[in-house]
Order: C-alpha cells, then structure tokens, then sequence
C-alpha cells in the first residue's frame, strides 16, 4: 500500500538561529501564537547551508492548519522539548496543508525566511494574505487616533476581512481571520460584540465550517465560542426566553389551579343539586326526621320532638333510607357533607 507523502522544504539563517526546525499541528486556533510542546509532531535539523526537510506520511488527508518555527531559547532537560508556551527570541509560519502538499520555504535575498510559500496547495498561502491585509488594517488604526477613525476604521475592516476570507473558499482561512477579530486583546473586540448581534455572517461561517470539517475540533470550537459570544453579546435575548418559559410554566401553574377549582365548585354544585332533588323526594315529616338524624339525634330524641311514638319514627327512618338508597347513619352523613 502507498502512503500518501508531503513534502515541506526550505532555508533558515544558521548564523540567526539555532539549525533546529519545528512542525506542529494546530488542533486549537486560539494557539496559533506561542509555542506549545504538546502541538509538535516532527523535529529536523537544517544543514551547514541552512537546508531543512520535513517529509512522510503522519499528516492527514483533510486540510490542517501547521506551524513551522525556529528559536534561541536553550533547552531546560536535552531529553524533552524545551518550550514553556513562550520564547522571546523564535520566529514561525502558519499555514495550510494536507498529506500530499509538497510545500518550499525559500529565503528572501535578505537573509529573511518564512515570508514567502511555494505550494502545490493554493489554499497553502491563505494566512500570509491576510497577514498582509491586517497590516494594511493596523496602518489605517494608527493613522489618526480619534473615536471617529475607529469606529470608521471598524466597520470598514471587519467586512473587507470578512470578505476577503470568504473569496478565499477555505473555511480555515476564515478562522484564522476569526480568531483576530474577535480576540479580547484587541481593542475593537467591542465593536466584533455588536457586530454579532446583527451579522450573520458569523453563523454561516459556523455552517461552512461545518459542511468543509465535519466532526473537527475547528467546528466544535468555533461552535462553543460563538454561542457563548453570543449570549454575552445578547444577554437580555437570552433572559427574555428564560424569562417567557418561566411565565408560560406559571400560566400553566395558575390554569390548573383554576381548572382544579372549578370542578370542586363544580363537583359541590351537582352534589348540593343532588341532595336538593333527594330531600324533594321526601314529605315534609320525613324532612324534618332527616334534619334530625344529620343533627345525631337518637329515635328516642326524635320522637319527643316531633310528639310521635318511637315505632313511627323508625317507619319514617326506613322510608328515608329506601328514598335516598342509603342503608345506615353513616352513609346518610357522607350523602349531605356531615
């Protein structure tokens, strides 16, 4: 089986630098600057004329985004990598590639390296572009200081950045123009909030991402950054649908309150309908002998009341009874809600 081989050659400045050269992968994009151990995937060193090689079949076939770097910084243990995160004294290109790209670094005739790419890969060059137009940006930042000229500068430099990116058709190469615009360093990391709020441009950079990188960790980060950019951005948004679940939850809360109410007044309305309907049913002395059993007076109690022996109240007792088809005291109490 072929391996698919890439091919990244070039010159540094041995009197400059240290011969050792660098490859790293970029998995996080808020990383591109600083060295990290941890992103380093290859090491080579330069010959006598300056002359690196990186070449193999470890990088992948979706495009990446890589770093190449030279330093001074000594190394604390000969064994390991000698990085901290930070070297003041180190100098790096990023750039895109994928496992077939043959990619040349030469060295301008003044002894400077890493400002210019020879590719196979046209998408390779996309981040010295828009390094070049971010110059252009911090120029006109600095041309006049005023709130004015900023506030001018702002909404010029992120659509002309924004769309720079997207003639560029690489979704990566828009990240990277991302990361810049809506780094909190930045003084115009303000103006990147508002933005938010009504361009829509961020959300379908989300979906080109998504649609070029599935399942990478570009679209995933980009993904968390951007929702939790725009909910800072857009707090009261956020607090309102809160805010109408909660009131709709406290609706449905107070309508079955209401609804519960309604059928006990409903139920205590049919039952006292019922008990109304039932005492009609009865002759006046057998009302009064109802009366009387509710208010737990015995036969004997009954009869001196009424001025009638015990036997006919017992006969009026048993007519009430069969009337309202109750058998017992008890079950004419529950009837009438004693």
């Amino acid at each position: 089986m072929i391996h698919a081989q890439h091919h990244f050659d070039g010159y540094i400045d041995n009197d400059r630098w240290q011969n050792d050269v660098y490859l790293s992968v970029i998995e996080d994009y808020r990383t591109l600057q600083g060295i990290n151990d941890e992103q380093i995937i290859s090491k080579t060193s330069s010959d006598s004329l300056g002359y690196f090689l990186f070449k193999g079949n470890q990088l992948e076939s979706q495009q990446k985004i890589y770093k190449l770097h030279v330093d001074n910084c000594e190394s604390f243990n000969q064994a390991s990598n000698h990085f901290d995160g930070h070297c003041a004294d180190s100098k790096d290109i990023i750039f895109i590639a994928k496992n077939t790209d043959s990619i040349r670094f030469p060295l301008s005739f003044e002894a400077q390296m890493f400002c210019d790419i020879i590719s196979n890969n046209p998408k390779t060059a996309a981040f010295i572009k828009i390094d070049s137009l971010k110059e252009d940006m911090k120029f006109a930042y600095t041309e006049f200081r005023s709130k004015a000229n900023r506030d001018l500068n702002n909404k010029k430099w992120f659509k002309t950045l924004q769309d720079f990116g997207q003639e560029l058709n690489e979704p990566l190469a828009e990240l990277y123009i991302y990361s810049f615009l809506s780094d909190r360093s930045n003084p115009f990391h303000n103006y990147y909030l508002e933005d938010l709020k009504t361009n829509s441009y961020y959300d379908e950079l989300l979906q080109r991402l998504e649609d070029h990188y599935p399942h990478s960790s570009y679209a995933k980060q980009y993904k968390a950054e951007l929702t939790s950019d725009q909910y800072i951005a857009s707090p009261s948004s956020k607090t309102e649908s809160v805010f109408n679940w909660t009131n709709l939850v406290i609706g449905l809360l107070m309508a079955s309150v209401l609804l519960n109410l309604w059928f006990v007044f409903s139920a205590k309305k049919r039952k006292q309908k019922q008990r109304t309907e039932a005492k009609e049913q009865l002759t006046k002395q057998e009302q009064t002998v109802l009366e009387l059993l509710l208010d737990e007076k015995t036969n004997k109690d009954i009869a001196e009341t009424l001025f009638i022996s015990v036997s006919t109240v017992k006969t009026h007792v048993n007519n009430v009874y069969k009337k309202l088809n109750v058998n017992s005291r008890d079950e004419l109490k529950t009837l009438f809600n004693r």
